[in-house]
């Protein structure tokens, strides 16, 4: 599934029913229009990847793209973690969306132009390290869902 699928199923599931056709239409434009931005942010993540509790310029790059979309973001929950808001105009229920930031220790083994060359310690040893368990997805299309829901929002 190309990324933009990932994209609008996740923020489908989290968009209210409301005047159905609307909506679609407004979330794939976003979406549509985000993408190129969204999948920069995954490259780059990829290619400069932090182990777990070491994700310091993860969180800096997620809590700043959170920000810029309006949204209260706190940070530095449980070491590096980032928790956002984002408040619609109306009262109603609350949906949570996460995703991992932490990759792995091993050593990447592809040609992507967008490949990590990071090394790092972990248990005394000197390892590669990279987005191996698709952790990096999940953060690039949980960005993509606040910056579709935060373009929508009633």
């Amino acid at each position: 599934m190309k990324p933009i699928g990932f994209l609008l199923s996740a923020v489908c599931l989290a968009a209210t029913p409301v005047g159905a056709q609307d909506w679609l239409a407004r979330i794939e434009a976003e979406a549509r229009r985000i993408e190129p931005q969204i999948v920069q942010i995954r490259h780059q993540i990829h290619q400069n990847p932090e182990l777990s509790n070491r994700e310091e310029k993860t969180a800096a790059l997620v809590a700043g793209y959170l920000r810029d979309l309006g949204l209260d973001v706190k940070t530095g929950v449980a070491k590096h973690g980032v928790v956002a808001l984002l408040r619609g105009g109306r009262p109603g229920p609350v949906v949570a969306v996460r995703a991992d930031m932490d990759a792995l220790p091993v050593t990447e083994q592809t040609d992507l132009p967008f490949a990590s060359k990071v090394r790092a310690t972990y248990q005394g040893q000197e390892v590669g390290v990279m987005h191996a368990c698709g952790h990096v997805v999940h953060t690039a299309v949980q960005l993509g869902v606040a910056a579709v829901l935060a373009a929508v929002k009633a």
